[in-house]
């Protein structure tokens, strides 16, 4: 009896909990029938033609491709000098100021050392006896021709102009090189103190220097610039290094002024890494630079002009963003109830954007020639988190 008992309350348990798991799937299909109703907005053929709601079927675009960059204006090293004396002395006379425009060959500043007086002296006197030597070795030389004179006499006279012509000529170049006019010293015009020259024109950036101060060879006192060839370095990234070629054009974006653009073209490519960025220098000319400030150093972003692909896109009234994300509404086909249309919100990642058009891709799949919304997306979108409001 007792076991008889037993097997009817363990049927019982198990009857129990057959309705209990029935019920539970029961809810979780009706919740989940709740979710897919609530995924759609529903709309009436009246209420699209109040707002202008406009559909379309999903189309590839030929979308210009670019490739964003950041850089900064540079000049070209010929366009860029740094000054420095060849000899030391103290500073005498500067005539220049920070700032100021100067020519080629302009004199910026003097420099007082008594070595410099004592190279022309040199100079003058190695000049003089140099003349003796090369008269003497012209009349040996025709003696010799005559067999009038001695071999060894002849080789001495040759040995001894050649020696002192490569000693004139060596005294000769490096006074050239510190800016002496060998006419005017041959002239007996001594020059007392050593003129530093601009070897370009352009624009004095930096004087490094004071009236009195001792300069020492090779160190660097003053620059000039030359910014009608600046151009812009561009920092390309290894994923876009395949896009990026020369004669592809550039829109620069200046920052500092306004975001104002200017227009360029990409002349060359570096085929090595900037250290450990990861990223390639891709040279650029600036053009239609006129009126404006640019300076090397100045930051730009630029979009670099790669090409036309085709890829899915959309107006861009038809993308509507909502918590950070971007959407668009598809067009879900129900029948034939063309009095009622239901719509469906897609999550996409955006792309290019050009002629009015963006670059989509959905996070889930659309099919093939599905319609979306392309204008009055927003209204929808108002509708569906106005739906949801109600329902919390």
């Amino acid at each position: 009896m007792k076991t008889l008992k037993t097997y009817t309350f363990l049927l019982l348990l198990l009857i129990i909990s057959a309705c209990n798991n029935e019920k539970e799937a029961t809810e979780e299909q009706a919740e989940h029938h709740d979710e897919e109703s609530s995924s759609t907005i529903e709309l009436t053929q009246e209420q699209i033609n109040a707002v202008g709601i406009e559909i379309d079927t999903l189309e590839e675009k030929n979308l210009s491709a670019v490739v964003k960059a950041s850089g900064k204006l540079e000049v070209p090293p010929q366009n860029r000098a740094d000054i420095s004396v060849l000899m030391g002395g103290s500073v005498k006379q500067i005539f220049v100021l920070e700032g100021s425009y100067v020519k080629k060959g302009q004199v910026l500043l003097t420099i007082g050392n008594l070595e410099f007086i004592k190279m022309q002296q040199e100079y003058l006197t190695n000049q003089s006896s140099f003349n003796y030597i090369e008269k003497e070795f012209q009349r040996q030389k025709e003696l010799n021709e005559r067999n009038a004179g001695t071999g060894k006499v002849f080789q001495q006279s040759e040995s001894n102009y050649l020696s002192e012509k490569a000693k004139l000529q060596s005294l000769a170049k490096q006074l050239q090189q510190l800016n002496v006019n060998l006419n005017q010293l041959s002239a007996g015009e001594i020059i007392s103190n050593l003129s530093v020259v601009a070897p370009i024109s352009g624009v004095v950036a930096h004087i490094d220097v004071n009236l009195g101060s001792f300069v020492e060879p090779g160190k660097v006192i003053m620059d000039i610039v030359d910014n009608s060839q600046i151009h812009c370095d561009l920092q390309v990234y290894e994923k876009d290094l395949f896009k990026v070629k020369i004669g592809q054009k550039v829109n620069f974006m200046l920052t500092n002024q306004n975001n104002q653009q200017i227009q360029g073209e990409i002349y060359g490519v570096n085929q090595s890494f900037e250290g450990e960025s990861k990223a390639v220098l891709a040279h650029a000319v600036v053009r239609n630079v006129k009126g404006l400030k640019l300076f090397p150093g100045m930051y730009v972003s630029a979009s670099i002009d790669v090409g036309s692909q085709t890829m899915p896109a959309v107006p861009v009234d038809a993308i509507v963003k909502s918590d950070g994300k971007n959407y668009i509404f598809v067009l879900v086909e129900e029948g034939n109830k063309a009095e009622v249309m239901h719509f469906q919100k897609v999550e996409v990642v955006t792309g290019i954007t050009d002629l009015g058009y963006i670059e989509i891709k959905p996070l889930e799949e659309i099919k093939q020639n599905s319609k979306i919304v392309i204008k009055g997306a927003f209204y929808i979108l108002s509708k569906s988190q106005g739906a949801s409001e109600e329902e919390h």
